[in-house]
């Protein structure tokens, strides 16, 4: 029997890190926002590895908090340890990580969304979605209970209909033992949306006094003046990781138990993430190698639980403790939870707009693993696009999307909707073609004047953000306009630097762009010079040592805006364009794209068929494209 609880502007079905950034992003533009959590002690929860960023990962946080998002401002706040990645490769890929108080994190953002105003928390298990006249009406609970509702954004992780597998046997559960949500399938079934089953891990966590981190690399994080939050305070680095190694015991115990793995045995039918795979999927991948790199990073401050990276597993649980005791420094490892394979449904993501709303019914969203994705910070960036966008469907707003010129996210929305993934998609800087001009050091210059725009980011942070730039510039005219004689002090200086010095007079800016010089290096030299703040002599040396490669990726944003800016319209009939290939023809029916730049990125659509395309089109408006 329904009973009738309430009526709200939006609902959002889970409080992970998908579900928390819709959530906040539509309440704080002013709607009424219902967030259901099938358990109130799980928001925000970790299940995986308890850190923030990483390779790619960084650049999202950066941006979600450029756009006003919450994610970053919870990592710096439950930080124990911070490291910028990749320093020897270049600023395009440096990437922020945080290793982060794992249950710190989940009362910081529980409190968050207690807090917000607008946003009403509540604990129940969404069953069901009412459609009428192709638009969301109602959501009801397992208990029956209803609520009327403008707007529904599905954030469900790996809920539903999940199992959890520790050996050949599996039970239905979600990430740490939690409830599954098992009624929604059906639902959406009905709706005519077509699931798929994937998989994911996680490894076996340890009691951190039982290990012997002397026989370990130790790990420390790094003292840094900001970290995810643009202009805000250092991170802390209180706590260290560790490195070890599987050996070659190791993996005979894995190949010696493959019989009892359900992943090698056909009792996991989902498909698994390419770049984050299982030790057993490793150890078969790659036979010719002989270890395989392990990190022990704490859980937080106040246990002693560590996780192990790189030890993703789901055989039995006396395989574990033997292949855990074989690796050094974890010979006497006391094993606290045991890891598991997880097998849970998710959808197509080409079904959705670039906005992530259904395409065929209007008020319904989706975003995070529920999407094939993988990751928090993917999870988290789709979920503020998917808010914003809700909430602008209830206020008649023009939708926000995000371009692959704009950033991570962008790209990260657009290889899903476009291009689609057969596996838990990661983000990679190599995804984006992008990356020089999309670094994380400059996601505010990117995308604060947009999260302003929104509603999202005070005029406050816009404007330091946007005097940090102008400092910046105004910097670099100086040097280019600041000569040095070939003195001795100068030549000096250069010299011990490692780089040749000069025979007649040189700007600054000419010899900051030589590999072996920094912008603090020339301060002996540079007597005129004023005071200005690091981040933004981080901007003033990365544009001068870059300047060639950013203007030339400038010029390739400009170019490929004219395709992202060509709009198609909604009601082509792409089958009967006789001009593009049969292949092509279905593909874009299916996709649907709304600008000939993603059609261009759709598989199976050649440039001679964008060019049938543009043919078509000019045919039919009478002029040239």
């Amino acid at each position: 029997m329904a009973y009738y609880g309430g009526k709200y502007d939006i609902a959002v079905i889970g409080a992970g890190h998908a579900g928390i950034e819709a959530a906040l992003a539509a309440a704080r533009l002013g709607l009424e926002v219902v967030c259901f959590s099938t358990s109130l002690d799980a928001v925000g929860n970790m299940p995986c590895n308890p850190s923030i960023g990483g390779t790619a990962k960084g650049q999202l946080v950066r941006e979600i908090d450029a756009l006003g998002g919450e994610m970053a401002r919870a990592a710096d706040s439950c930080c124990i340890q911070f490291r910028m990645l990749n320093r020897g490769k270049g600023p395009a890929v440096y990437s922020p990580r945080a290793q982060v108080d794992r249950q710190a994190y989940r009362v910081y953002m529980k409190k968050a969304l207690e807090n917000q105003r607008g946003l009403h928390l509540k604990q129940g298990e969404v069953t069901g979605i009412e459609v009428e006249n192709g638009a969301v009406t109602e959501v009801s609970l397992s208990s029956g209970l209803t609520f009327k509702v403008g707007a529904v954004i599905m954030a469900t992780g790996t809920f539903l209909k999940s199992m959890t597998f520790t050996g050949p046997l599996g039970r239905e559960a979600g990430p740490d033992g939690l409830l599954p949500a098992n009624g929604l399938s059906g639902c959406l079934e009905a709706l005519g949306i077509k699931l798929r089953r994937f998989k994911t891990g996680t490894p076996a966590r340890l009691d951190g006094r039982t290990v012997d981190y002397s026989k370990m690399t130790l790990q420390k994080g790094e003292n840094v003046p900001e970290g995810f939050v643009f202009g805000g305070s250092a991170p802390r680095s209180s706590m260290p990781c560790y490195m070890t190694y599987t050996n070659g015991r190791t993996h005979d115990i894995i190949r010696d138990s493959l019989d009892r793995s359900p992943l090698f045995t056909g009792v996991i039918e989902g498909v698994g993430p390419r770049y984050c795979p299982s030790i057993e999927d490793k150890v078969v991948r790659f036979p010719e190698k002989t270890r395989h790199q392990l990190f022990i990073e704490p859980c937080g401050i106040n246990t002693n639980e560590v996780y192990i990276q790189g030890l993703s597993t789901s055989l039995p649980e006396d395989t574990q403790i033997e292949m855990i005791h074989s690796i050094e420094g974890l010979e006497n490892a006391e094993i606290m939870r045991f890891g598991y394979a997880i097998e849970y449904d998710c959808l197509d993501p080409t079904i959705l707009t670039p906005m992530l709303g259904l395409k065929d019914i209007k008020g319904l969203y989706a975003a995070g693993q529920l999407c094939s994705s993988s990751g928090y910070e993917e999870a988290a960036g789709q979920g503020l696009v998917a808010g914003i966008n809700a909430a602008h469907y209830i206020l008649k707003r023009p939708p926000f999307v995000l371009s692959r010129q704009d950033g991570y996210i962008g790209t990260l929305i657009d290889d899903l909707t476009t291009k689609g993934t057969g596996e838990p998609y990661r983000m990679m800087t190599s995804r984006s073609e992008y990356r020089l001009t999309s670094r994380q050091d400059n996601a505010d210059m990117r995308l604060m004047k947009k999260g302003w725009e929104l509603g999202l980011l005070s005029q406050e942070r816009l404007e330091k953000c946007l005097e940090k730039y102008r400092v910046a510039e105004k910097e670099i005219s100086r040097l280019k306009k600041t000569y040095v004689p070939p003195s001795e002090a100068v030549n000096s200086l250069l010299i011990s630097l490692g780089t040749e010095g000069i025979s007649s007079g040189a700007s600054l800016f000419d010899l900051l762009k030589r590999p072996q010089v920094t912008y603090a290096s020339l301060s002996p030299i540079d007597p005129g010079r004023g005071e200005i703040s690091w981040d933004a002599a981080e901007q003033v040396e990365i544009n001068v040592k870059y300047e060639g490669y950013i203007k030339r990726g400038l010029k390739e944003i400009e170019d490929s805006r004219r395709l992202e800016s060509r709009l198609l319209p909604e009601d082509i009939d792409y089958m009967a364009i006789n001009t593009i290939r049969t292949e092509a023809r279905q593909k874009l029916s299916k996709i649907r794209p709304m600008t000939l730049g993603q059609a261009s990125r759709i598989s199976g659509v050649s440039p001679s068929d964008i060019g049938g395309l543009i043919v078509w089109l000019s045919s039919k408006e009478g002029r040239n494209v």
